[in-house]
This record gives structure tokens, sequence and C-alpha cells, in this order.
């Protein structure tokens, strides 16, 4: 596509949902290769401490809406990244008519906002979409075994509806639209309080409080450090041809909760031990991705290691949150949402 924006400056991108974990990860990559970004955000779950520096960059323009409100843009779009949507269960449920809609109606505006300026389309999707699978390791043509009506249904089945509005409009002709479901994703900018299974586990440990294992902790997650992820979700957005098909992304490595927790424990200078609480309904026993088809059509795969990754993000929260580094006064514990063993994705 021709560059069109005045500034001689690559691309002209739109990310949805720019100012959350990921979405502000993928906004400076973006920038970094030489684009222009536009980071369109409700600050729900997203911060603005998240794009504070991007905010120096002339080529970053910061856009306060929400996706469920119609999108207007003059300015041409050569790209749209959707990552708009709460991700985290303790987030997703604290309004879930709202996630539901975001995910449907944020999605059809976006999709309609790319149709017009001729944009490619990028979805973050999920790999919540597979529910609490019967197929191990996931792959793409799985179709899933979820509960459609329980308390998780809000996100998992609002991405599924998602992924069926970009392939209904990329069948149209309307859109080129991509999708990728996300596995478990961990980094820097994390929110320190949003449910994610990581985060709980780094915050409990700087705070030489207990670490929370919901049920034995035998359950499984594979989790894929920040920069990996977005590597990928450019490589699938600059895919020629559009393969058509959902991809997998995610680091296929698979640890048990209570390895990740121990892992944890040996990387924080802590008081710290493991307890245990009730499993919350629907969690899903193992999850890890088949990333056979990343590898293929977009020749990728995760690098960095989480005994790395793990050392990149604990250092990160020990910057922003020094006073909880371990040696503080201990008072009583801080409560982690109750959905913590479930935390996914974005």
């Amino acid at each position: 596509m021709a560059k069109r924006n005045g500034a001689n400056r690559g691309k002209v991108i739109l990310v949805a949902g720019g100012a959350g974990f990921v979405g502000s990860h993928l906004c400076s990559a973006l920038l970094d290769a030489g684009n222009r970004v536009i980071c369109l955000d409700s600050y729900l779950t997203g911060s603005p401490a998240n794009v504070a520096e991007l905010q120096r960059n002339p080529y970053f323009t910061m856009v306060e809406q929400d996706v469920c409100d119609e999108i207007a843009s003059d300015e041409p779009l050569d790209e749209i990244y959707n990552l708009a949507c709460p991700a985290s269960p303790p987030s997703y449920q604290a309004d879930p008519i709202h996630t539901m809609m975001t995910s449907v109606t944020g999605t059809g505006n976006l999709l309609r906002l790319a149709a017009r300026h001729g944009a490619r389309f990028l979805q973050a999707s999920t790999s919540e979409i597979y529910g609490d699978p019967q197929q191990h390791p996931q792959r793409e043509e799985y179709w899933g075994h979820v509960n459609c009506t329980g308390p998780r249904a809000c996100y998992d089945e609002g991405k599924r509806a998602a992924e069926a509005l970009c392939f209904d409009s990329l069948r149209a002709g309307s859109v080129d639209a991509k999708v990728a479901r996300i596995f478990n994703t961990y980094g820097p900018h994390m929110r320190p309080n949003d449910g994610r299974i990581v985060s709980n586990f780094i915050v409990q440990a700087l705070n030489n409080e207990p670490l929370t294992v919901y049920g034995s902790g035998e359950q499984t997650r594979s989790f894929c450090y920040v920069s990996d992820l977005v590597e990928g979700l450019i490589r699938l957005m600059n895919r020629n041809p559009n393969p058509g098909v959902p991809v997998n992304l995610g680091n296929p490595g698979e640890f048990t909760v209570i390895e990740l927790a121990e892992l944890v424990l040996s990387k924080v200078r802590t008081a710290s031990t493991i307890v245990h609480a009730p499993l919350p309904p629907d969690d899903p026993q193992r999850r890890r991705p088949d990333i056979s088809r990343a590898k293929s059509l977009l020749g990728w795969e995760p690098k960095v290691p989480l005994q790395e990754g793990l050392t990149h993000t604990i250092g990160w929260f020990q910057r922003m949150l020094p006073e909880q580094r371990p040696g503080r006064r201990r008072g009583r514990p801080t409560r982690q949402p109750e959905m913590s063993a479930l935390s996914q994705d974005l």
C-alpha cells in the first residue's frame, strides 16, 4: 500500500487498546519501525503511564475513546490492530455486558473503519475461545469446549463473535482481516492488581505475602513474553497473502501453576509461602498452544525463556512499586482477585 501520510513516515497505523499491557508494547514497536501510530483507548484498563514516553514522540497520537462509540477518522489509515477489550477475569467480569459489546460492537466499528480506509485489520483474539480444552495442545482447527452461558462467557463468546465478524468481512471482500489467538502473555506494563497469575505472584512475593494458588496447582499454562508476542502480531499483519485462518501465538512451553509460583519465589528474596484456595468455576486444566501454523506461515516462534522473561518482569515491578520490595514491614495480605488462576492473554 502506498505511503499516504504527509510526513512520509512509514504507514499510518491505528492501535485500539494501545494504552493497555500488550497494546503499549505494540505501539512502541511500530514507532521504532518508522510508522505513525494513532493509539485509541478508553483507559478502562489501559493506563496513561504505559504511553507517557510515547507521547513525547511527534509521530504518536493519543485518542481517548471507547471503541463501542462510532469511530471517525479523516486521516487515511493503512492498518488497524484491535486489542481493545479487558483481558483479565476481574476486569471483564466487572461489567460483562460492556465486555461483550466491546468485542462485538467495537470490532464491528473498527471493521467498518477499516473498510472505509482500505486498511488491513488484525483482531487480537484469545486462547479462551478453546474454553477448557479436550484437545492438547490446542490447534486452530479445534472448535473448543466452552461454557457459553457461564461467568466467563462475556469474554470467551465475545471473542468468538469478533472472530466471526472478521472472517465474514474477509469472505465478503470488504476488509483484509486477520485473527491472532493469543495465549498467556506476561511482561512489563502488567497492572499489579489485574488478576493475572504472573503479576499476582510477583506482587505477592514483593509484599512478603503468601502466593495464592487456586486448586491443586497442577493445572498448566504456557507463558509468552510480551516482546515475542508483539513480533508475532506484526508478522501476521504483514503476511501476504492473507492466510484466511486464525493463528495461535503463544509459547508452547508448559508449566504447572505450582512450578510458576516456585520459580517466582526463587527469583524474589521473600518470606512468602504458597497457600491454596478453591478453584473457580470453568478453570481450564491445561492450556498450551500448537504453534505449527505460526512457524509455517510466519516463520515465528518465541525466543525468550520463562526464566529470563520473569527476571525482566520482576525487575520492572520492583522499579514501579519500590514500596513493595521485600523487607518492608509486613502488613495485612493484599487480597488478590478471586479469579487470578484463570487470567489470560492481553
